[in-house]
């Protein structure tokens, strides 16, 4: 089984690729230096639980999701990013809380229908 760092580094790299992002671009997005992106993606540091939330929102997936290692779940998340060549950091800013808004809204939709 391969270690929760080197899932979560396998899974960044996929997503911040299917993007069209390179590391430096993704960095800057974060306001870290480019090496630190290429240790998580690597594996070999630990990622902040609070820049994995950061993450997940950019990519507009649950936080859990950046750790799963099943490859067929990861093809669907995956699906779901866009490629952005054109944006800036305040659009993928604005992205990521948009994508964060929607999440929060169908997980109430799902608990209210629950609890009717």
């Amino acid at each position: 089984m391969e270690n929760c760092n080197k899932i979560i580094g396998k899974n960044l790299s996929s997503l911040r690729e299917k993007m069209g992002m390179n590391q430096n671009e993704l960095a800057e997005m974060l306001g870290v230096k480019r090496e630190i992106i290429s240790y998580y993606e690597t594996g070999s540091r630990e990622v902040p639980i609070i820049l994995l939330e950061k993450l997940a929102d950019f990519f507009r997936v649950d936080l859990a999701d950046l750790m799963e290692n099943k490859p067929e779940i990861q093809k669907t998340n995956i699906a779901f990013a866009f490629r952005a060549n054109e944006f800036c950091r305040e659009d993928f800013e604005s992205i990521a809380h948009f994508g964060k808004i929607v999440r929060n809204y169908f997980k109430l939709k799902e608990l209210y229908k629950a609890l009717s």
